[in-house]
């Protein structure tokens, strides 16, 4: 769906990039540009790009780039139309809309909405009379009524049609409550539709916006089949991408998150006062969470159980977030099983004092890979001295390698000098490995040129008017008035055709006066976008009319070689054709 080019104008100057951006990633300034680490995959060295003046953003280590309609897309995960009216709503500018066109994101406001109504049902049924003994469960449980109400929590009664009569009386369907998973269609009869969470204590998830976006439900009963009923996957829920308790723990002052492995834990810790606190809710922990977390700090606190889940989860997750730039410590709990009963049981103080002295990572890995072996015998003593060196190898810093050599020694029952050296074989192994890996994916200085997307490749056919093309539109981001230059140059004459496009698109914009931008140029592909946001990050320091005349000059050759033998008419026939063909916007 194409919005009128003057709305967007207005769209985009209301929503600059260096501000919606920075509500997703710590940006810090660095001359006319913003830098910070990617959202879009982990890093440890921020190569991540905001570039006010031109509205724009590029990875450097990812690619992806584009304006900032793009931006949303990507992060929030919208179609580009409702990546729009994310950005209209946040500035509470009015859409034009196509009245045949059923949007995406009007389901989600609805479910939104829906869930929203649901949390505030479920809450007062907390409050009154029934559920007087969901209350007397939270008591036990030590939650005080300030944190019940801090997190929304509330009571769905042992009634099928509770919950589905209310929302239905507000005007919401029995099909949109089924698709936030909060109705369920009986398997014997298609007919029959009922409250799926029945005598359970109600967890709304709530994110980073402060949308309930979807309920976990604890039973009461000590007889149900399922002691937890966890969200599921719906339009406005991922489990991949939410973190509890996230939406209040972003605005903790502590430098640090304290990673729960249970909403419970997280509750208690913020109930005592840690507010730094969210839940993985289990031990699967996604890439999207560990950069969620990278967004708001560069250190975590791992409170997992200390059971074989707990521990092998705690090992992929320090993974994880070493390659986010995460530091990473471990709280061993002792005489308590989870956060939540140590605070219960010992209180705030002692919880402090541990996660103060928490472990380095370092220490926590190599005393779990120490507990691995029996080191009275000498065969697991050579392969845990491997292992260990391996493990050392994987520390980048010099100085932490030879502490960690010297315990694993000590631990081994051999020499420092001895496991130094498997320690530097190993870590020279590994450098030469990365070597190697880097060597496969550089490509020759022609090639590094052409763009990624083997789609996008297939249109660089021409790549010395390619290039020219490429310039041409990366100096006419700089100066959009360079566009006057060429009266004879349109999006029919370039080789690779989304340029052409994209030439079309930045001259429409510049002859009704409007501003040319990335972030104006609708109907290009997230692909499209990102190549063109690299092109104008290339030649962001390029000037000079001369060479954007150059560049006109090499397109319009290569174009008359690619057509040598055809008639001026041929040529005007068959340029004309070009622009139907591939909805070219030129004149």
């Amino acid at each position: 769906m194409a919005f009128p080019a003057a709305f967007m104008d207005e769209l985009i100057a209301r929503n600059p990039i260096d501000e919606v951006v920075g509500q997703y990633v710590q940006l810090k300034r660095s001359g006319t540009n913003y830098f910070g680490l990617c959202p879009f995959h982990g890093e440890k060295t921020p190569s991540f790009s905001v570039t006010p003046n031109k509205q724009m953003y590029y990875c450097f280590g990812c690619h992806k780039g584009g304006g900032v309609v793009n931006f949303i897309m990507e992060i929030e995960g919208l179609s580009y139309p409702d990546a729009v009216r994310f950005l209209a709503k946040r500035v509470n500018l009015e859409v034009p809309e196509d009245e045949h066109y059923q949007s995406q994101y009007k389901e989600q406001e609805r479910l939104w909405r829906l869930c929203k109504d649901a949390a505030r049902f479920y809450h007062e049924l907390l409050r009154a009379e029934a559920g007087a003994d969901a209350r007397a469960y939270l008591l036990k449980r030590g939650l005080d009524w300030a944190t019940v109400v801090k997190f929304g929590i509330g009571f769905a009664p042992d009634d099928f049609h509770c919950l589905l009569p209310a929302m239905t009386q507000k005007g919401y369907t029995e099909q949109e409550l089924i698709a936030a998973n909060l109705a369920a269609v009986s398997q014997k009869n298609s007919q029959n539709i009922y409250d799926r969470f029945r005598n359970r204590i109600m967890f709304p998830q709530i994110d980073l916006r402060g949308n309930v976006i979807g309920f976990a439900g604890r039973a009461l009963d000590k007889d149900a089949k399922a002691k937890y009923i966890n969200p599921t996957e719906t339009l406005i829920f991922s489990k991949r991408k939410f973190l509890y308790a996230m939406n209040l723990a972003k605005k903790s002052k502590r430098p640090y998150i304290i990673l729960c492995e249970g909403p419970m834990d997280a509750i208690a810790c913020h109930q005592f006062g840690f507010d730094c606190a969210v839940a993985s809710q289990g031990t699967a922990l996604t890439e999207e969470q560990v950069n969620q977390i990278s967004k708001f700090t560069d250190q975590v606190i791992m409170t997992y159980d200390n059971d074989a889940a707990g521990q092998n989860a705690t090992q992929r997750a320090i993974q994880m977030f070493s390659r986010a730039g995460v530091k990473v410590k471990i709280l061993q709990l002792h005489d308590a099983k989870d956060a939540d009963e140590f605070l219960h049981k010992f209180g705030a103080d002692p919880f402090d004092v541990l996660l103060q002295g928490s472990e380095n990572q370092a220490d926590y890995r190599l005393l779990s890979l120490q507990n691995q072996f029996d080191l009275t015998e000498d065969a697991q003593r050579v392969e845990f001295t491997a292992k260990a060196a391996e493990l050392i190898a994987s520390f980048s810093n010099a100085v932490e390698r030879e502490i960690y050599a010297d315990r694993a020694a000590k631990a081994a029952g051999i020499s420092k000098d001895a496991m130094l050296l498997e320690a530097e074989k190993a870590f020279r192994k590994r450098i030469g490995r990365e070597k190697r890996r880097r060597e496969r994916e550089d490509l020759s200085p022609a090639t590094t040129s052409l763009p990624e997307d083997r789609h996008l490749r297939a249109e660089y056919a021409n790549t010395r008017s390619a290039r020219a093309e490429e310039q041409v539109i990366g100096l006419a981001l700089v100066d959009s008035s360079m566009l006057e230059l060429a009266p004879e140059l349109n999006g029919s004459l370039f080789s690779a055709p989304f340029l052409g496009r994209a030439y079309d698109a930045m001259l429409a914009l510049h002859r009704q006066g409007l501003q040319v931008s990335l972030a104006a140029l609708q109907d290009f592909t997230p692909e499209e976008s990102a190549r063109l946001s690299a092109i104008a990050q290339r030649f962001d320091r390029v000037n000079g009319e001369q060479a954007f005349r150059d560049c006109v000059a090499v397109i319009l050759e290569e174009y008359k070689k690619q057509n040598a033998g055809n008639t001026d008419e041929e040529l005007l026939s068959f340029a004309k054709e070009m622009k139907k063909n591939k909805g070219y916007g030129g004149n």
